[in-house]
């Protein structure tokens, strides 16, 4: 075989490789389309070619590195990610119990943020006297599925790998061996990892017209006030066990968002605040009222007008998820670290897709956001975001001693619930206060008030009246 017959072949055969790393429209743009002719390319290219052995594919050494102690030695920022799994009984509405698992005790799991190219060392415990044996895969890395397998009951598991891709990305349960991973899903154990961009993010630019159409674009920093949302669903029997032939049928019970139905909905102290009586529901429904219910109180989200806001969506669960917030345009939709749409109303997501939104509430309001599937909404897919000061609380909660001064958000007076406020990034607005919400162990709420969260049912009961 001559020399150029021989080039022609090691190209040909980088294409057939491409074919099967990048699927079949690789293959006939680049095989169909073989122009390339080595006779016209320079002599010294050819023999440079020759001398490495022809044309090869290489994946970096650091990209394709998984060993934990060859990481913990590369410069790299190395975060530490570790995680229990257990099962527990946690409350779902009618006043009942399910039987959960979990991440470290919550639903959904502990949320890990990193920046992209941080090496994460994912440790995961399985306690002594759990049921069953549990794994955990991590859709924010890119190395062998057969680090994910399963745990035993007693016994402890480690793998490490570069976040090399930014954006939003679930974890989840892999279930003994892959068996069971349904249950074990659908019954708590899942979360969000969260990579943000080596580079940060970017600016947000709004359009906006003037009274003669004339656009003008408002510019906002890339630095947002951020909010974490993830939609499942629970398939539950009237037990409160798993049920999978609900879920080979797609029969949900329940929409859940952060694991919990209509938990972003008023509570008792709105109605107060607004009706001035506990028992005056001031939403179609408010199944998380009372104070006994603690960390499970329903909670709504405040924010300002005219801030930046960032949402990081998952859909974690088998049906679609159509975002979307009543009143609102997103501004900006992106996946991937690649912005995918501007000033939509709707965006699709698929099961295990996510999302980051990034827009700005003009005007003082409640807004709700929604799975915009009416099936969903109505079975627990729906919450409340409330800009500014609509309900001109201000002067009474002042008058109240309750605050001393206006607030642009009720956040400065009540919080934001703790399970749908991520960890900070480089790019993050602190919230003025974070509330105990979520579905959490008795374990996981000690560990909120010790970093000095808000336990609003124990607070409420202390403020003074409000006329």
């Amino acid at each position: 075989m001559n020399k150029r017959i021989s080039m022609l072949f090691t190209v040909a055969a980088v294409a057939v490789m491409g074919a099967t790393l990048f699927g079949s429209t690789y293959t006939q743009t680049q095989i169909s389309g073989q122009s390339l002719d080595i006779a016209q390319m320079d002599a010294n290219v050819i023999e440079q070619i020759h001398q490495m052995g022809g044309l090869q594919l290489v994946m970096p050494q650091a990209f394709a590195e998984t060993d934990c102690g060859v990481l913990a030695d590369s410069g790299r920022n190395f975060v530490e990610f570790n995680l229990t799994g257990e099962s527990v009984e946690l409350p779902i509405m009618g006043g009942k119990t399910y039987s959960a698992m979990t991440f470290s005790g919550q639903v959904p799991g502990p949320t890990l943020r990193v920046t992209q190219g941080d090496v994460v060392q994912m440790t995961l415990t399985i306690p002594d006297d759990e049921v069953t044996g549990h794994g955990n895969d991590m859709h924010s890395s890119q190395m062998t599925a057969l680090a994910f397998d399963s745990v035993n009951p007693g016994e402890t598991s480690q793998y490490c790998y570069i976040a090399e891709s930014a954006g939003v990305f679930k974890y989840h349960c892999s279930g003994v061996h892959l068996i069971g991973m349904d249950q074990h899903v659908f019954s708590g154990m899942y979360g969000i990892a969260i990579v943000d961009p080596a580079n940060g993010y970017k600016k947000l630019m709004v359009e906006k017209t003037s009274g003669s159409g004339e656009l003008d674009r408002k510019f906002y920093d890339a630095d947002a006030l951020e909010f974490q949302l993830q939609f499942n669903q629970l398939y539950l029997n009237e037990d409160g066990n798993y049920d999978a032939g609900a879920m080979f049928k797609h029969q949900n019970s329940a929409t859940v968002v952060n694991g919990i139905q209509f938990g972003y909905v008023p509570n008792m102290l709105h109605n107060i605040l607004l009706k001035g009586d506990a028992n005056k529901n001031i939403f179609v429904a408010q199944p998380w009222n009372g104070l006994e219910l603690e960390h499970m109180q329903s909670q709504l989200m405040y924010v300002e007008n005219d801030q930046h806001v960032r949402l990081f969506v998952e859909n974690h669960g088998n049906e679609p998820v159509y975002f979307h917030i009543v009143g609102e345009i997103l501004d900006r939709v992106t996946q991937g670290n690649r912005v995918q749409s501007a000033a939509t109303e709707t965006w699709l997501l698929g099961g295990s897709q996510n999302m980051i939104v990034d827009l700005v509430f003009d005007e003082p309001g409640a807004y709700a956001f929604v799975n915009h599937d009416y099936a969903a909404i109505y079975t627990g897919g729906i919450g409340l975001f409330v800009a500014g000061d609509p309900f001109g609380l201000n002067p009474r909660l002042i008058d109240a001693g309750i605050l001393t001064d206006p607030v642009p958000s009720y956040a400065y007076a009540l919080g934001n619930p703790s399970d749908a406020v991520p960890p900070m990034g480089a790019n993050s607005i602190a919230h003025p206060a974070v509330n105990i919400h979520g579905l959490y162990t008795d374990d996981v709420v000690s560990e909120k008030k010790d970093a000095g969260m808000i336990p609003l049912w124990e607070v409420i009961p202390t403020l003074p009246p409000v006329p």
